[in-house]
């Protein structure tokens, strides 16, 4: 048993709550200031309800599972949402044509220095807006941040970006034969069936391990994660744009190249800011996809998310939009120049037991 000394002090004891709020107060103050930026470009703001039928349904995303009791005692599952996304689409169906969220979201099995089990995303969508709209809002807001946080540069873990430089805009092709040397749409057809073996061969040539019951999302997110997210956002952010479609299962196919879906990321210092869509508004598609990724969690981990069928209803009846989420608490960890998402948080959740 560890000393009390020992023991880290809680978020609550006056010493330590000290030392983290001038970080909080900041952090309301980029609150403010985003809220004031979709102020003047005429949204709405949204609050989506957290308890949803469904929490989300991409393969490795957990939720946390609860339930309502009816005064006659009958229980009906439900999920707290990983996203808002579902209910705002649902919003752009009923008529609205720019709105933005900061909502409350929770994903499960993760916890770390850019993961919290709760945490905040902002997410807005236009209307009849091309995905390109979202990444100069994105360059508007990143130097929002750092005007209102009084920061000239963000810095993380020995990495910097000018918030205020024009982003760099670079294709995942691009970015994965200029870091691992990979040719990565030759591995995709043009109707989106990927090429594993291909892929493979490709991905054991830089040296990465590859493993028999690897799928070509695994080895694409291998390749992702240790050769192509290092690089990104240093000096200045990068937009990562054009997934595969395999990669973007909300997201509708670019127009020039059906191999490619419309889904853009943004990172800065390396860590990954927003995740943006040219959104699907095909039902049938958008079931299709969602039935592929639930058949792949449950073969990953034994489990899967009903449908919204409620949303694929609403789905039908939405207009063209593009949409992004965006988490909050990285981006004021940065503004800030703290080291976790836990320091930008007033009310962190206690840590638990691996």
């Amino acid at each position: 048993m560890p000393a009390l000394t020992d023991t880290p002090s809680p978020w609550w004891s006056p010493e330590r709550h000290a030392d983290r709020r001038p970080a909080l107060l900041l952090r309301n103050r980029i609150l403010t200031a985003f809220r004031s930026w979709f102020a003047a470009r005429d949204f709405i703001e949204a609050e989506a309800a957290c308890l949803q039928v469904s929490p989300g349904n991409e393969a490795h995303l957990s939720a946390f599972a609860t339930e309502a009791v009816g005064a006659g005692g009958a229980r009906t599952p439900l999920y707290l949402h990983t996203s808002p996304e579902f209910a705002c689409k649902k919003l752009l169906a009923a008529g609205e044509t720019r709105l933005f969220s900061f909502a409350r979201v929770f994903r499960n099995r993760e916890r770390g220095p850019l993961h919290h089990p709760e945490f905040t995303m902002l997410e807005w969508y236009r209307t009849g807006a091309p995905y390109t709209d979202l990444m100069a809002d994105c360059t508007d807001l990143l130097r929002r941040a750092a005007e209102t946080a009084g920061t000239p540069r963000f810095l993380y873990r020995g990495r910097e970006a000018d918030p205020q430089a024009e982003p760099e805009r670079l294709t995942l092709a691009e970015a994965f034969a200029r870091f691992a040397g990979i040719d990565l749409l030759a591995t995709v057809s043009r109707t989106g069936e990927t090429d594993r073996d291909g892929l493979a061969a490709s991905v054991a040539e830089t040296g990465l391990r590859v493993a028999p019951d690897d799928t070509w999302a695994d080895l694409f997110s291998r390749v992702l994660v240790a050769r192509i997210e290092p690089h990104l956002g240093h000096g200045r952010p990068t937009i990562l744009y054009e997934y595969p479609v395999s990669e973007a299962a909300l997201a509708r196919p670019a127009p020039h190249d059906p191999r490619v879906a419309e889904r853009f990321e943004l990172y800065a210092c390396g860590v990954e800011l927003a995740n943006a869509f040219g959104e699907l508004t095909d039902p049938a598609e958008q079931r299709r996809r969602f039935e592929a990724e639930m058949a792949e969690k449950h073969r990953v981990y034994g489990e899967c998310y009903p449908i919204d069928e409620d949303f694929l209803v609403a789905l039908a009846a939405m207009p063209e939009a593009s949409g992004i989420a965006l988490g909050f608490d990285r981006l004021a960890m940065l503004a800030c120049g703290a080291s976790r998402v836990d320091d930008v948080i007033w009310t962190p959740v206690a840590e638990t037991l691996p």
